[in-house]
């Protein structure tokens, strides 16, 4: 299975720590970011894994070229998608999709998400609907929602502060609201519609296929423990969710 990790952000929200190195390199547990990002995900089956770089991106290529003689999972292949120019969470992917030509599902990962989801059931849930994307979502304290439907589709988004709402399309029933945990499967298809030149948010390009009528889902994963690392006051909290077992359970054979 292939999947990308969104690593290519200047991480301004962890400055200083960021100054001198890219945001996937922070480290916490003792390892990098991106270190567990790759662990959970080789622990889940994927074996091809992209990672877009930008902010000192000649950090993350030494990291990939010392990889599998300092932390191990021989069966993963890693390829960094250099980004000359900040491409966005969208953009990003978008520049990345020579990667996923072999028309099997793909899972995106951001690199600074912390959380015991269950990928693989994920990816199931995924290939068992007839989505375009299927999107984890999670209930959680946060002032950006994504909206949808009594049939789980994206219909919408909304922010609490400032107070702005986006509706892509009428909704089917009453309107739920559930926060976007940084994890999405999709489809190679989606390609065929991703053709906006330059950078742009990966929640923009939702919208519009949703707009489109296309179908996006919504993976729900109330039960998963979840943390968000952008932020540098986090950094300290993460002991108070994930307990040391949880990072000894993704150590590699290294």
């Amino acid at each position: 299975m292939k999947a990308m990790i969104l690593a290519a952000g200047l991480g301004t929200r962890l400055r200083p720590l960021t100054d001198d190195r890219p945001k996937a390199l922070v480290e916490v547990a003792g390892r990098p970011l991106l270190a567990w990002a790759i662990a959970r995900l080789a622990q889940h089956g994927f074996t091809d894994i992209m990672i877009n770089a930008h902010h000192f991106p000649e950090q993350i290529e030494a990291f990939v070229e010392a990889y599998h003689d300092t932390y191990g999972y021989p069966e993963v292949s890693l390829t960094v998608s250099l980004e000359k120019d900040l491409l966005d969470t969208g953009g990003g992917v978008q520049k990345a999709r020579w990667f996923f030509d072999d028309g099997e599902p793909f899972l995106v990962h951001n690199v600074d998400v912390l959380t015991d989801l269950d990928l693989n059931r994920l990816m199931d849930a995924h290939r068992t609907s007839d989505a375009l994307v299927t999107l984890a979502v999670k209930n959680r304290p946060t002032s950006r929602f994504l909206l949808f439907d009594e049939a789980n589709r994206l219909c919408g988004w909304q922010s609490t502060e400032p107070e702005e709402t986006r509706m892509a399309r009428s909704a089917n029933g009453p309107v739920k609201t559930f926060p976007f945990m940084g994890i999405y499967v999709m489809c190679p298809a989606v390609f065929e519609y991703m053709n906006t030149p330059g950078p742009y948010p990966i929640i923009d390009f939702f919208l519009s296929l949703a707009k489109d009528g296309r179908r996006v889902n919504a993976f729900r994963a109330n039960e998963a423990r979840w943390m968000d690392l952008g932020r540098k006051t986090h950094l300290s909290k993460v002991h108070e969710i994930f307990d040391m077992g949880y990072f000894e359970g993704f150590i590699g054979t290294k």
